[in-house]
């Protein structure tokens, strides 16, 4: 199942840049329990969910794809096609049996209906949440950021088809991001790591007359009100084909923020790291879970013992800023929570 990882990872291709680690041979013991003998993919199908019946640790799926030469873009799997486990040379490894699909129009005429390769990830979650968020990294940068100082017709309140003045820099003449502040981002030690930003709307620019900008909101997800903050549109492009791998370097953080506040984090759901792109992590960076263990009383010296950590998941970085990283929980075997700490895969 390795080996079908690292091939799968290399046709992918490195996400984020260079850094990919080498393939390791598989052997039977990296294979999951339950691996089946052959698997039709189905539609919802990632490809994390795929490897994930196969192998213990699902990051390692390319590794396992390396018999496909006829296949041109290996990643391109689609509902249908048909996997099938394998031994070769030795080491396990997965076919793919694709099938035709064909739909007979007419006694002369064929043709192969359309389909869309299955996602590496659940794509749709990470897009919305990049709609969203984003994070300033300089505090010191936050006091200079343009802001919303009225509504017009002295409106408190602004949505969408309103305009609105803003005071500061507003540079270009394009489309700008509504922001309202959200958490601050901090260390163990309370250092400032950064200042996440909840998106509130878009605006274009009408007119500048000064230090003050008249904008018309063109879209509004909420309210907008004085003091919001105005910024050029981010770049939310997110690469579609995720490279799943460990991290270079030996990388040690924690949980620090689930966004909503929830207590109880779970498979799906994004936490925020206070580890980034300073410390080594890119896109596609697979980070194992552990919950720090109970302390206990030992029965006989009384002294208070610290029971060693236990593995409780997975999350994969989809958007790494200098010092914290966005990441999706992609297994859970207990309830995650703020605090808990993450760390490169063995």
């Amino acid at each position: 199942m390795r080996r079908l990882t690292a091939c799968l990872i290399a046709a992918i291709g490195v996400l984020g840049g260079a850094g990919s680690a080498a393939a390791q041979a598989l052997d039977w013991d990296n294979l999951h329990h339950s691996a089946p003998e052959r698997y039709t993919v189905v539609s919802g199908d990632t490809l994390w969910d795929i490897a994930g019946r196969f192998l213990e640790s699902p990051w390692q799926w390319p590794e396992l794809w390396r018999e496909n030469p006829q296949i041109g873009n290996p990643h391109r799997i689609y509902p249908g096609d048909h996997l099938t486990l394998h031994d070769c040379d030795g080491s396990p490894c997965v076919k793919l049996e694709r099938g035709r699909n064909v739909v007979k129009l007419s006694p002369q005429m064929r043709t192969t209906p359309a389909r869309e390769a299955i996602e590496p990830i659940p794509l749709n979650i990470t897009r919305a949440f990049l709609n969203d968020h984003r994070v300033v990294n300089e505090p010191e940068s936050l006091d200079e950021l343009a802001y919303v100082v009225a509504g017009d017709d002295r409106r408190l309140i602004s949505g969408a088809g309103d305009r609105l003045y803003a005071r500061g820099r507003v540079s270009g003449s394009g489309r700008f991001g509504i922001y309202r502040m959200g958490e601050a981002y901090l260390s163990p030690e309370g250092d400032f790591l950064g200042q996440e930003l909840e998106g509130i709307g878009e605006a274009r620019h009408v007119r500048t007359e000064g230090d003050i900008v008249q904008l018309e909101v063109l879209k509004a997800r909420r309210e907008v009100r004085n003091n919001d903050i105005v910024l050029p549109l981010e770049s939310r492009a997110l690469v579609s084909e995720f490279q799943p791998r460990p991290p270079l370097n030996d990388i040690e953080g924690r949980i620090i923020a689930a966004p909503g506040g929830v207590r109880f984090i779970g498979r799906l759901q994004i936490v925020t790291l206070n580890r980034g792109t300073l410390h080594g992590l890119q896109p596609g960076h697979v980070l194992r879970v552990e919950q720090q263990g109970e302390q206990v009383h030992d029965p006989r010296t009384q002294e208070v013992l610290q029971l060693p950590g236990e593995e409780a998941g997975v999350v994969l970085v989809f958007r790494p800023y200098d010092q914290v990283s966005y990441a999706l929980v992609m297994r859970a075997s207990r309830p995650l929570e703020v605090g808990d700490r993450v760390h490169r895969p063995d």
